[in-house]
């Protein structure tokens, strides 16, 4: 995290997050968001505790925590930009960006027509983090023989560790697996946002698994369709379905004799149903295992497991 996140931002708040990574280690070993606002306390959040940082780079109170002001704001989003804002424009346009390593930066400010942002006023850094072997308490419901799964959604809130359990699925089915056993196959991973694989230069910063292939920053309707016609994928992965067209695509993908690995934001299955593209999906009977997370007791936690046979 140090050398992806907090090298790269300067200024006061930098140097106050350098401090406070040797001072208050603890903190930042299970942090999951560095938030920066313009004008209000710097604060990082870890495990789920949101902790307000002082100047001497200590934990503190709203009065003694440090407040960046929106000149700081604005340099430190153009040195996460890497100085080419320009170059992050259509990321910009859909509220955030992604760093090496997948840390996804969001973004608030003043949206024009065009749907460009400027006036920047807060930062939203999610820390992304591989934990492998996280997922292997899933496999037992993933997997329908030592060649084959089933199709399978995960439904969590924001930031409950869902895209780190995907991540993980990817390596595991893709690698292979004795405990349960699967001989592994060929994975292909639609990463819209960049934080699944982390590829850089061509090339993914987390273990993603010996037969994967990964379509970056790539649309998961257009991504899955890709998949299909020239990657052979046994398993599609992607992040955050419900958008529009992704059901045609996961159908597609299914007729194909595809499996897929999904994710949808929502509290419960109930929740995740009300949604017209996900709704489309249950009438399909496409998926057959669903996995619900929170964070009750951290990011991960799981809270129920539905199998529906089609």
């Amino acid at each position: 995290m140090k050398e992806e996140i907090l090298d790269k931002i300067g200024g006061e708040t930098g140097s106050i997050l350098q401090k406070a990574y040797v001072n208050i280690a603890h903190v930042f070993d299970n942090a999951e968001e560095i938030r920066i606002r313009a004008g209000l306390p710097l604060i990082v959040v870890s495990r789920g505790v949101h902790y307000m940082i002082t100047q001497r780079g200590q934990t503190g109170d709203v009065n003694s925590a440090y407040k960046p002001n929106y000149h700081e704001i604005s340099l430190i989003f153009t040195q996460l930009c890497r100085y080419s804002v320009y170059a992050y424009a259509e990321d910009i346009k859909n509220g955030f960006i992604t760093l090496q390593g997948g840390h996804r930066v969001g973004i608030s400010g003043r949206i024009l027509p065009d749907g460009n942002m400027r006036d920047i006023s807060s930062l939203n850094i999610r820390i992304s983090r591989q934990i492998k072997d996280c997922a292997r308490i899933f496999l037992p419901y993933i997997i329908r023989n030592p060649r084959d799964i089933y199709n399978t959604l995960i439904i969590s809130p924001p930031c409950s560790g869902k895209t780190t359990i995907i991540r993980d699925l990817a390596r595991l089915l893709s690698t292979g697996t004795t405990s349960p056993d699967f001989v592994g196959v060929n994975v292909g991973i639609v990463d819209e946002r960049s934080e699944i694989a982390a590829v850089a230069r061509g090339v993914p910063s987390n273990d993603v698994g010996l037969r994967t292939d990964v379509y970056d920053s790539c649309p998961k309707t257009k991504g899955i369709f890709m998949m299909l016609r020239a990657l052979s994928p046994n398993i599609i992965i992607t992040d955050e379905i419900g958008g529009p067209g992704d059901a045609g695509a996961v159908m597609a993908a299914m007729n194909a004799g595809v499996r897929i690995i999904a994710t949808a934001h929502g509290y419960s299955l109930e929740d995740v149903e009300s949604r017209p593209e996900i709704r489309e999906l249950e009438g399909n009977n496409v998926f057959e295992t669903y996995i619900i997370l929170s964070s009750r007791n951290g990011p991960g936690t799981l809270e129920r497991i539905v199998k529906r046979g089609r």
